[in-house]
Formats: structure tokens, sequence, C-alpha cells
């Protein structure tokens, strides 16, 4: 007899039918409290195979499920309640760190940056990262100068000899120049696609080949997902449906249209998962990026794929000296001259992480042995998403192991698979606080084209038209003198990032096309000519696309020839410079600063009145003066001689030929010169 319990005490007599729908019912009731329990859990085997989004709002159920209903877990404000060694506390810890880590994994940088904001709070060591997380998701954010604080917290407070603390140190670096960046972006105009393009999931790797749009989505694919079962030995998780494959598929028309006709492509056979397709310039092979098994791992490896149009074969994966056993190869480009595949790997031999090889395409199509791009290029983390043109042997790739905006970012290198030059960021806007990857071009000049980034989304790549805008400087080169235009000078742009130069025409013009208008200084040289700077600031350029200089001229000189300085005045019968004539030895300033390898003699002159000897112990107390005028505003002593030379160098009669006293020539001769002695 089954026998419970009612208001007046009373035993009831339950029919067996009844008592067995019952028992069923309580089975159920357990069962169904149990799976809620294992909500930590059920989280814990999302976050182990890497399903961050699904562990997320595990994590969420866990931590708002009231303390009465499951022992181990603690609500959200509770954790003042909590006594220090209280289980109850490890627990909700545990789940508010993994709630943080599983946003950030998932790249919703918004809410983790919350989450964290509690984590870094926890005084239980094992937390310790909280803070670096923290001012991670601050950066990611675009709060740079919080984020600075932030990381240095982290330093302040960790002591573990590991990777961490130098790039927290490289994150503050970052966050400086992200700063930098926000207060003088480049010149790049960019637009999300608002097509079908860019749908539900991540969208990236855009390719074009023969007018066709091919790109990487994993967008949800109805009949194509599988139903798989999570567990691990402690507890099993609900089935989950698993739409969301990467696969690459092909827009026909204008990805910049509001509407286009998509579909998957047969390019990547019946591979479960893959992406990022490179084309070999004679259109009969495309590389392709594929998902493989490897245990419990997934790796990445690289195939052929061979085929035509419409009708591709199945993909044949590339020998070992492309994939590695037990190693990744992904994202592969090939050059335009169909000499070289780049591909990114984690394979042994780099220099870190995942870095950038290449293997030369033989005739035949087979490949030769990888090498590795070098330290130039690649740093202990990751570089990946490469891009080469071979017309103006320029390598664009992604790298989050420098100093950047944040995330990856997009360099540039010059070089021939030999020699790199150090790699120069693009900067924002074509970079952004978070990642930014797999530039395609639209133009040989790579003045146009796509990438992919996920600046406007909180969790996925998303692709992005990208056009680089130019600031035109044009002027013409003078002689001071003759106001004729100077051929064959060399005039030099310069900013803080990178240098051109320009020969003048015979007509002494020169133009630059340049993708900044951050601040530059303007250089001018000719043989037997002073050198010229002229510098342009952010202020004076940020609203103008064409900048005119046409007044730039050079003065010409000879070694060893005297030249006038003007109205270099002195106080009465005194060598002191009066302060007009000091603003006019400015101009002797500028020359000595724009030519830092000429030396001068500076030289001063008096008039026919006066004694000999008095006139030249003043003149060589007047050059003194401008000597010591130059110095104290940092022009080097050993670059510099001063000389009097009293009356005795006149360029002007003192007197007529009548005898009669001639001012005119006087004034003339009474003059400060300088005339260059070294080159």
């Amino acid at each position: 007899m089954l026998v419970l319990g009612n208001p007046k005490n009373k035993q009831i007599n339950i029919p067996m039918k009844t008592k067995i729908l019952l028992i069923l019912c309580l089975f159920a009731s357990v069962a169904q409290a149990q799976f809620v329990t294992n909500n930590k859990r059920v989280a814990d085997v999302y976050f182990q195979n890497k399903e961050y989004y699904a562990a997320a709002e595990y994590y969420k159920k866990a931590l708002q499920i009231s303390a009465d209903s499951v022992g181990f877990i603690v609500p959200y404000g509770f954790e003042n309640k909590i006594k220090e060694e209280s289980p109850k506390k490890d627990d909700y810890e545990y789940c508010v760190f993994q709630l943080a880590e599983a946003l950030r994994l998932y790249k919703n940088f918004i809410d983790a940056e919350k989450w964290y904001a509690m984590a870094k709070d926890f005084t239980n060591p094992k937390y310790i990262l909280s803070t670096f997380w923290y001012a991670e998701t601050q950066r990611s954010n675009q709060k740079f100068e919080d984020a600075i604080a932030s990381f240095n917290t982290f330093l302040e407070k960790y002591n573990v000899k590991d990777g961490y603390a130098a790039k927290a140190r490289t994150e503050i670096a970052s966050c400086q120049f992200a700063l930098n960046e926000l207060r003088y972006p480049r010149l790049f105009r960019l637009s999300r696609l608002q097509n079908n393009i860019n749908d539900k999931g991540s969208n990236y790797t855009p390719t074009i080949k023969g007018g066709n749009f091919y790109f990487t989505s994993s967008r949800p694919i109805g009949s194509s997902g599988k139903k798989e079962v999570l567990s691990d030995k402690n507890v099993k998780v609900a089935k989950k449906e698993t739409p969301f494959i990467n696969a690459v598929y092909v827009a026909t028309g204008n990805p910049l249209t509001e509407s286009i006709s998509i579909r998957k492509t047969a390019v990547d056979g019946a591979a479960k998962e893959s992406a990022a397709p490179a084309f070999h310039p004679n259109g009969k092979i495309a590389y392709v990026t594929s998902w493989t098994a490897l245990g419990n791992k997934k790796i990445y490896q690289l195939n052929a794929t061979p085929g035509v149009g419409k009708d591709w074969s199945e993909p044949i994966e590339l020998g070992g000296q492309i994939n590695v056993k037990g190693f990744n190869a992904m994202q592969p480009f090939v050059t335009r001259d169909g000499k070289y595949l780049v591909f990114s790997s984690d394979r042994p031999g780099g220099s870190g992480k995942y870095d950038l090889w290449y293997a030369p395409i033989r005739t035949d199509g087979s490949l030769g042995l990888a090498v590795n791009m070098g330290k130039v290029i690649n740093t202990p983390d990751d570089e990946e998403a490469p891009y080469y043109n071979v017309s103006t042997k320029k390598l664009l790739y992604s790298s989050n192991g420098r100093v950047g905006m944040g995330g990856f970012d997009f360099f540039e290198s010059e070089g021939d698979f030999g020699k790199w030059t150090e790699p120069r960021n693009l900067g924002y806007p074509f970079n952004s606080s978070k990642d930014d990857l797999y530039f395609t071009p639209l133009d040989n000049a790579d003045s146009e084209g796509y990438i992919s980034s996920d600046r406007e989304s909180v969790c996925c790549l998303e692709i992005f038209h990208v056009k680089r805008e130019f600031l035109v400087i044009q002027g013409i080169l003078l002689d001071c003198h003759t106001r004729k235009p100077l051929q064959d000078a060399t005039v030099t742009l310069a900013d803080s990032a990178q240098q051109f130069k320009f020969t003048t025409d015979e007509n002494g013009q020169y133009t630059f096309k340049i993708n900044s208008n951050r601040g530059f200084k303007l250089t001018a040289e000719k043989e037997k000519y002073f050198s010229k700077n002229i510098s342009f600031s952010y202020d004076q350029l940020a609203q103008k696309d064409t900048l005119f200089s046409p007044e730039l001229c050079l003065i010409p000189y000879e070694i060893d020839k005297p030249i006038v300085l003007k109205d270099v005045l002195y106080e009465f019968n005194k060598a002191d410079l009066t302060e007009d004539s000091k603003g006019k030895l400015d101009y002797l300033y500028t020359i000595m600063v724009d030519n830092p390898t000429i030396e001068i003699e500076l030289s001063s002159h008096t008039d026919s009145k006066g004694g000999e000897a008095y006139n030249m112990d003043l003149s060589e107390r007047r050059a003194k003066s401008c000597v010591d005028y130059l110095i104290g505003k940092g022009i080097p002593k050993n670059r510099m001689t001063s000389k009097g030379y009293g009356k005795t160098r006149p360029i002007a009669p003192n007197e007529f030929p009548n005898g009669k006293d001639n001012p005119a020539g006087r004034a003339l001769n009474r003059r400060t010169e300088f005339k260059v002695t070294k080159k």
C-alpha cells in the first residue's frame, strides 16, 4: 500500500494503476531535476568540445538557478553571503570565469568584459588570468585607456615568468598605437556587404575567379546538419543539432548589390567542412582547407581539387611536404604567376604557433618542399591569411603577434620570398580592435578589394568592401634666385611609417599619391643647392584630397663662396644681436638643420669708419655672437667657425671717386656672411 500525507493525516488507499502512474511521474520529476542540476557539467562538456555558444548558455543557466534548488550553485549576487571555504563559492566562481571564457572564445567581447570584471576580483589564484582577459576584452571593445590600466594592474600582481607578461606589455603598446590611429585615421573607406552574402554564421575568405565571388560560410545547411551526442564519464548531454557547417559558396553577380544569387559549390567535394579556396591561375586546380579528425582533435589540411567550372573532382590530399601528420595546414594562396603556394601552418620548424610557409609549384603541378617565410614575417604568435602581389612584390597578411589595433591586424611587407622588409601595420580603419583577415584585390594595384572582419559583429567574421583613398601632393621645384624649374632634383616625402622619392621632370614638377593624411615632411635636394624641408600637419591635410605646394625653391651655393645674411644688425657700437637680427639668423639655422652634414664659416665685416684694430675686434665679437646664438638653438659647435674681417674685405666703395662719403656703400660693407667650407 502506498501511503500519502493529507491535511487530516488520514491514510488513503490508492488503486495499483494509480500507484504505477504516480511512481513514473516521480521518476520523471527526479530525472528532470537531475538534468537541471547538471547544467554546470553540461556546460563543461560543450566547452571541452569547443561549442562555446552552447557552453555559455548553460553556464548562464547554472548561475541563474536558486541556491535552494541546487546545492552547489550560487546565483548572481549571492557571493557576499558565502564563506571563503564554501564549496558553493568555488562553483560559483568557476561558472563565472568559465562563462567569461566561453563568451570571449566565441568573440562576444561585450558580455565577456562584464563577467571578467567580476572574475578579476576573485582571490583564488587559479583565476589570476581574469585580469589579463578583462584587459583584452576592454581592448577589443575599444576602451584602450582602460585596457592599459588593466594590463598594468595585471603586470603588478602577476609574477609567473611565461608569455602572458610579455603579451601584456605588447598589448599596452598596441593600445597606445590604437589611440594614435584613432586620432589620425588612414585613408580607407570600408563598408559591410549588405546583401545575403553576410548571412547567419561566419562569412569569410572572399576570393574572385572568373567573375564569380567565392567565399566560405558557416550558415545553416538544413538537411545536412547531423545530430551529435556530447558526453563525458560523468554526464550525458542532450543531443545537439549542428546545422552550422563551414562550406564554400559562390555568388554570381556584383557582391556590392543588394541582392545576389548564392549557391554551395562542389569545389570542396564530399568534405564535411571546408574553407578558403585558392585557385591556380590556369583555372584547373583549386586548393582548399578541409577539416579532418585525428582522435578527438580537428585538424586542418590542404587538399587540391582538379576540375573546371562546376565540374570539380573529389579533392586530393596534398602530400607530406604540405600536410605534416598531427599538425595543421590551412588558408592557401596561389601567386598570380602560378609559381608558389603560400599557406599558414603550425608544423615544426616555425617561429611559434601558426607561421607563413611557401612551396614552389613545379611546371607539372607538383609541389616542392615547404619553406618557412622567416622571422622577419613570422612571430611567436599567429600569422595567417597570406596574399602576395607579384607585380608590386608586396605581401599582405594578418598577424596577432605584433603591435597593432588588436586581434589579427593586416601587415604589409615587400620582398621576393628570399628577403623581406620589416612588416608595416596598415593602421585604422583598415584594421580594427578585433580580427581582420583575408584580403582579396579587385585591381592589380591592391587599392580596392574585400576583407573579412568581426568589427561590427558580436561573434562572427563578415565580409567588407575596402577601398584605399589617396592624398595627392603636387608642386614645382624652382631655383630661388632665377625662379627657373629644377630638373632631376630629388623630392622625398616621409611620414612616421614610410617614405617615397620622386625625381623632378624638365618642368621641375613632382607628384605623390599617398594613403595617409596624418602629417609628413617634404624634402627637396639637388647637387650644389641647399636642401629644404617643409612639414605639413594633420590639421593642414585632414580636409584635402589634393595639396599644391608651388613655391618650393632651393638656394644655390658653392664651396667657399660667401652668402650675405641680410639685415643681421647689432646694437650700436656693440656685438649684441638685436631681436630682429635673431629672427634673420633663424634662416641660417633652418639651412643648418635641413643640411646636417655641412660645415660653415660665419663672418662679420665693418665699413671704413674707425681704426683697423677696433673694427677687427668688433667684427670678431659680432661673428662669435652669431655662432653662439646658433649653438644655443642646438647646432653643434664643431660645425661652425667664427671669423672677423674688420674693414679688410669691402664689397662696395666706402667713398665716391671724388673723396666724399658713400653711405650706401658703407651700409653694404657692414654685413654678416656665411660660406660652406665642407659638404
